[in-house]
């Protein structure tokens, strides 16, 4: 969805959460998980992060300028659940739209890997994927002393039979909220703070950005 500042609203919600946590991003690598469009990327560059590695299942999701941007490691058709290691560069970007087949090699992560890339932060935003599956995944990529922003989106965490139309009722999001919250601290994470975000999610869902270690 549209933003006057980023690439998509998203960038709005962590903008917020930045801001609110009291949080400085310059000169941080950054892993952010469920990149899509790129808000969430598209912020942490305008706060000046020093390099974003944006991984998403899908393909040719993330907008060109970010796409484009030297700082940005794209990591396309990748599942966060299944990686093992964060590249230290890739191969090349593309040129051009019409090098189809040169495109899928461009996004791939570089084959020389170094398994000690470490992270000064994680963004998460990861749709259906639950949090409680993603955090221990991405917390080896975790420098000691780095922290952890969740987008959290209850109405992915709910079961479906919930909804109403496609919302979850605002009671029972702050309710599947804190249950989240307890399974997450249940993993050996710390919750630091909680709020909610600026904006509603998609079909007027309420959502929560989490600020872990």
């Amino acid at each position: 969805m549209a933003s006057d500042k980023f690439v998509s609203r998203g960038g709005e919600k962590l903008q917020k959460a930045i801001n609110d946590f009291r949080l400085t991003i310059n000169d941080k690598t950054i892993l952010d998980v469920g990149s899509s469009t790129g808000g969430f990327v598209d912020c942490l560059l305008q706060n000046k992060a020093k390099k974003v590695y944006a991984v998403d299942t899908a393909y040719g999701e993330l907008a060109w300028k970010l796409r484009n941007d030297p700082q940005v490691v794209v990591m396309e058709r990748t599942n966060i659940l299944y990686l093992e290691s964060l590249p230290s560069s890739v191969i090349a970007r593309s040129e051009t739209t019409k090098q189809s087949q040169l495109n899928k090699i461009a996004t791939l992560p570089s084959v020389a890997r170094n398994d000690e890339v470490k992270m000064d932060l994680i963004t998460i935003d990861a749709g259906w994927t639950k949090l409680e599956l993603v955090l221990p995944v991405v917390k080896k990529f975790l420098k000691p002393d780095g922290m952890i922003i969740v987008l959290l989106k209850p109405h992915y965490e709910a079961d479906k039979k919930l909804l109403v139309k496609g919302v979850l009722p605002p009671e029972i999001a702050e309710q599947v909220k804190n249950e989240v919250i307890e399974r997450v601290k249940g993993l050996g994470f710390r919750v630091e703070k909680e709020m909610e975000s600026p904006i509603l999610g998609g079909a007027g869902n309420k959502e929560y950005l989490l600020l872990i270690d």
